[in-house]
């Protein structure tokens, strides 16, 4: 299947890194309006370009237009690809507003046209792992899910580069949110192991205003969020996301019968651990344990309790980015093409893909919300 990228800016390297692990899908050709950074694209991966949008849109050849660009231009583009007969693949969000999302969402249904939105860390082994081993722990009850990523904006992140050269958008990442940018993350995996929310209440505020050069005079979204989200099937999931505190994207699910824990969701194969009630708890954990009494004091690290599973049954994706991205980020654009060439709905697109755009405008925006939200969207 032919697909084109529009918008190769440092994310377009992830999409360009494991577009190797899917021969199937066919790359006709990538738009930037940026010339500079087209040429750069162009020359490092010896693909083809666009002279402009409107020209993929004419590719009578082009199935999936891939929407890379920045988050304030992914509803108007994504509209105009879908008014073209073109399914979409969007970065998230789908749009900056939910009423532009849902419209999205309606054109798609309206054409028949698959609307898909990243991210793809669902499609992961790893949750491929926890999805299958759920049933071990009894009923779900308690979600916790962290979305932290540390304090980047005190990194040297102005010489950060992608592999073909990009550099790293952290100006607008600010600008933007921590929230837009990784919630969903956690909340694809939420949504898809656990079904629709019902409603949320958050918080969600700009805690550190002064991020260094260049940031003195700008509108800065929040840069931490945290929300209680009560889903349908009556699972209770707490999410925080930041750009402070220490680095962390871990997902602890707490059931009758005992806990999964994911280390990181942003790793394909990330190593899940497994204590159930009936098995007891493990004897690295006891000893920790036993440490702490005899030291009289609480020690900061500790094992992650249970035993590590294993990856029996999934073959991992010959070309992954470099930590700490290890996301299988084509997978995605490669489910949405064969649920099109099956004629298959596929559970990230549509309203699926609407409720997590929703979620997180809800997380970042909690400060302008009436608390608890009432969500509108459903699946």
């Amino acid at each position: 299947m032919k697909i084109a990228i529009i918008g190769i800016g440092f994310v377009a390297d992830y999409y360009m890194t494991t577009l190797a692990n899917y021969p199937q899908l066919e790359l006709g050709g990538v738009y930037d309006r940026d010339p500079v950074r087209l040429k750069q694209f162009s020359d490092h991966y010896k693909v083809s370009t666009y002279p402009s949008f409107e020209a993929i849109l004419a590719d009578e050849e082009i199935v999936i237009v891939v929407n890379l660009t920045t988050p304030e231009n992914h509803y108007s583009l994504s509209k105009q690809a879908l008014e073209a007969g073109k399914h979409v693949y969007c970065e998230k969000p789908l749009a900056m507003r939910y009423e532009e999302a849902a419209e999205l969402v309606a054109i798609a249904e309206r054409q028949d046209l698959t609307l898909a939105s990243a991210p793809a860390n669902a499609l992961s082994a790893a949750h491929e792992l926890v999805a299958g081993t759920l049933d071990k722990i009894g009923k779900p009850r308690l979600v916790y899910a962290e979305m932290e990523d540390g304090p980047v904006f005190r990194a040297n992140w102005q010489q950060w580069r992608s592999v073909s050269g990009a550099r790293w958008p952290g100006l607008h990442e600010f600008e933007v949110g921590c929230t837009l940018e990784h919630a969903g993350y956690a909340l694809s995996w939420l949504v898809s192991l656990f079904g629709p929310v019902e409603s949320l209440s958050a918080f969600s505020a700009l805690t550190f205003p002064d991020k260094g050069p260049e940031t003195e005079a700008m509108a800065m979204a929040p840069d931490f969020s945290a929300g209680c989200l009560l889903f349908r099937s009556g699972v209770i999931a707490r999410l925080t996301c930041g750009l402070a505190a220490p680095r962390n994207r871990s997902l602890t699910i707490l059931g009758d019968g005992g806990t999964i824990t994911v280390n990181d969701l942003w790793d394909h194969r990330s190593p899940v651990y497994l204590e159930t009630v009936t098995a007891g708890r493990s004897l690295r954990t006891r000893l920790f344990e036993r440490l702490e009494i005899r030291l009289k004091h609480f020690l900061p690290w500790k094992p992650l309790p249970g035993r590590r599973l294993s990856y029996e049954h999934s073959a991992k994706p010959s070309k992954l980015p470099a930590y700490p991205s290890q996301i299988d980020f084509a997978g995605g654009i490669a489910a949405q093409a064969a649920a099109i060439e099956l004629g298959k709905p596929l559970f990230s697109s549509g309203r699926v893909a609407l409720h997590i755009t929703e979620l997180a405008l809800a997380l970042n925006n909690a400060g302008s919300l009436p608390q608890p939200y009432r969500m509108q969207s459903t699946f």
